[in-house]
């Protein structure tokens, strides 16, 4: 039997999922070995394969492809650990790394100091050259300024080098000239130029993202490539591809030309999965998808279907932190995932996250070290997570020391041991609702309209709350929820993105520019598809892209084109009414007859590669299941409540659990709440509801 696997390496768990010939899932799951990624992943991997029942030599001979999506490029750029890199810009222009883009979240806060550029200023150096907005050369490029500029980078130990000149994506020719003196001078360390990672109009988000992607080489490079080794020598033969922050997946070879698509890609496979289980059971395509892992919770929104993606992904703290740049999947993240540490501020306020107590050591009560109360602590005393039943009966949990932390907030706030615990996981969700409505309603989407995707580890131990303040009515939580990222990989299909700028004002539109950007996108694309072909995968689509914005507007929306090329004014006609009908849907007010001025284009490709198919199960009329055990829970409250524990393959499709209750699956424990119930569906999901909270 041929297998898929999919693999999310998250800060605390390595998640896989494994489907089979028939489109059964199966999850794996272990935890995240920094020091050396397949060791984590021949953990979770050998879990699937035990599940499965079959030897894990036999499983990875047996899968044709492989998906991997990583967090190991998110991490190294929070905790500063990227390669030492040096940045070679246009002579004048050295500060474009300090001063962002301007913006900041408290602007009469002029005590407010902006942390440091992401390539310090001393590592910064400029390049005596001049090229104009037209491509024309106003000052010649000075090679032996250059060659001299590279040569001493040399005694400075740098380890990569971003280029960003002014207009090289008009004129290229001082950029390719750089490039070529850093291959002689210095052959073994890895460079980025603007011009070919991401050729768009604004300088910031275009050398922001050359730096990062300059800085993750000489460490992705060296993962990405160990990983494979590894692979290959467990006899490993099929494809593997790498989950990307475009919503899609690369294969392993291109990311490593450009590793900045790594940031974010375990996150961003999540709603792929979201998307797939939504509509497999009916509920619609307007889906909010929910990733609760054991450092951060993460959002993404599909709307009509179609992933929201974003130009606007910073990292650590929007304005302030560095900008990726690239169009990726829009995923908001809060610290407050399931091993978030609970604190107490010097104004005596409780406070979760963004520490994250990860891995190693853990939450208290994985009985490895850790002392600080986290998430999942609070979940073990208030009685949600069984200590006996914990990774699927894999980890026996201390509830001693979990409650011996919580007891610490608990002292330090006046409140009982359940109070605290209960108020932990509260304020968790308190940062979760604001993610979730930063996501939605500040872009002006209803929650209510859509239905939650709940994923995670820790994403059923408060989801209801959330939906329930929220006004969401429904959620769904998948039974292969504990590892959703991973899960999205096996929907995953090969994507690629590819730019061009190019100014056209809308009432005197540039034919001829705009069609010569279209046209070098649609040979890119035309060129990649033949290397897909020789690869096996025949089926493609292709979408393109406009940024664009009304008069005067200081930042453009992206929209989808209704057409591919631009010939005419009628052409320009339909685009602009685009633009109108875009506008007005996400932000309720257009300009009817206003010009427009289009600045970026950008073109998708999409080669589709084979789904499983989730097999349904009918609707049993049997009697009301039994409960595995009685348990005494908090639902905020100072007295004790009676929740039934149910095992989730006990449960048959058709079952209604009526809340309180408490349901385990191997990797995740859904609670629900008092007033709500779960149904188990022929998916062998949950669909759970209540009645939503009125928060006017």
């Amino acid at each position: 039997m041929s297998y898929r696997i999919a693999v999310d390496t998250g800060g605390t768990f390595t998640d896989v999922v494994i489907a089979d010939g028939d489109g059964r899932l199966t999850i794996g799951k272990a935890l995240t070995t920094p020091e050396r990624t397949y060791d984590g992943f021949f953990g979770a991997l050998s879990n699937a394969a035990d599940n499965i029942g079959v030897p894990v030599e036999t499983l990875l001979s047996g899968s044709d492809m492989l998906i991997y999506g990583t967090t190991r490029a998110t991490n190294s750029i929070v905790e500063n650990k990227t390669a030492k890199t040096a940045l070679l810009v246009t002579e004048g222009f050295p500060d474009t790394l300090t001063y962002r883009q301007g913006g900041k979240h408290e602007p009469l806060n002029l005590a407010m100091e902006f942390p440091p550029p992401y390539v310090p200023r001393r590592l910064t150096f400029e390049i005596p050259e001049r090229i104009n907005a037209e491509g024309g050369i106003d000052l010649a490029f000075d090679e032996a300024a250059g060659r001299a500029i590279i040569v001493g980078l040399g005694p400075m130990n740098i380890e990569a080098v971003a280029v960003s000149l002014l207009w090289s994506i008009v004129n290229p020719d001082h950029e390719v000239r750089l490039g070529e003196l850093i291959a002689e001078i210095m052959p073994d360390i890895p460079y980025t130029l603007s011009h070919q990672l991401n050729p768009i109009i604004r300088e910031y988000p275009r050398t922001s993202s050359t730096a990062i992607d300059a800085s993750l080489k000489p460490l992705m490079q060296s993962h990405l490539s160990e990983f494979e080794r590894d692979l290959r020598a467990a006899n490993y033969q099929g494809e593997i591809l790498v989950s990307a922050c475009s919503g899609g997946a690369m294969h392993v070879k291109d990311v490593v030309e450009k590793p900045i698509y790594t940031v974010k890609s375990g996150p961003a496979m999540a709603p792929l999965a979201g998307i797939a289980y939504a509509e497999a059971e009916g509920e619609g395509n307007d889906v909010i998808i929910v990733d609760t892992g054991g450092t951060t919770f993460d959002v993404s929104l599909v709307r009509a279907g179609q992933i929201k993606f974003t130009r606007e992904t910073w990292l650590l703290g929007e304005w302030i932190g560095h900008n990726l740049g690239l169009s990726s999947v829009d995923v908001r993240s809060v610290g407050a995932g399931g091993g978030s540490i609970a604190w107490i501020d010097s104004g005596g306020l409780l406070r979760v996250g963004p520490k994250s107590a990860g891995a190693v050591p853990g939450p208290a009560c994985y009985g490895a070290g850790g002392s600080e109360a986290t998430v999942t602590d609070a979940a073990v005393v208030l009685g949600y997570i069984d200590p006996d039943y914990f990774f699927g009966g894999r980890m026996a949990l201390d509830v001693a020391a979990a409650r011996h932390a919580v007891t610490a907030i608990a002292e330090a706030s006046d409140m009982s041991v359940e109070q605290a615990a209960f108020a932990i996981i509260t304020i968790a969700g308190e940062q979760m609702i604001k993610a979730i409505q930063e996501i939605t309603v500040q872009d002006g989407v209803n929650p209510a309209e859509s239905i939650l995707v709940a994923g995670g580890g820790a994403a059923g131990l408060n989801i209801l709350p959330i939906a329930k303040a929220l006004g969401c009515a429904k959620v769904l939580v998948p039974s292969t929820a504990g590892a959703l990222s991973a899960c999205g990989g096996q929907y995953s299909n090969i994507v690629t993105e590819y730019s061009a700028s190019r100014y056209a004002h809308s009432g005197n539109f540039d034919f001829a520019g705009v069609g010569a950007a279209l046209e070098g996108i649609k040979s890119q694309i035309a060129a990649f598809s033949d290397e897909l072909r020789g690869r096996g995968i025949e089926k493609f689509d292709s979408e393109f892209f406009v940024e664009a914005r009304y008069i005067n507007q200081p930042w453009e929306m992206e929209f989808a084109m209704p057409l591919d090329k631009i010939e005419n004014a009628a052409d320009v006609d339909t685009l602009v009414q685009a633009f109108h009908d875009v506008h007005f849907r996400r932000y309720a007010i257009k300009e009817e007859g206003g010009a427009i001025e289009c600045v970026n284009w950008k073109g998708r490709l999409t080669a589709t590669l084979d789904k499983p198919n989730l097999p349904k199960e009918a609707a049993s009329a049997e009697s009301p299941p039994r409960a595995k055990r009685i348990s005494e829970t908090y639902f905020g409250g100072t007295e004790a409540v009676e929740a039934p524990v149910y095992v989730g393959a006990d449960l048959s499709p058709g079952a209604l659990i009526e809340g309180p209750a408490i349901i385990e699956e191997p990797t995740t424990t859904i609670v629900v709440y008092p007033g709500a119930t779960a149904r188990v569906t022929e998916l062998r999901n949950y669909l759970l509801e209540s009645e939503p909270e009125n928060r006017a």
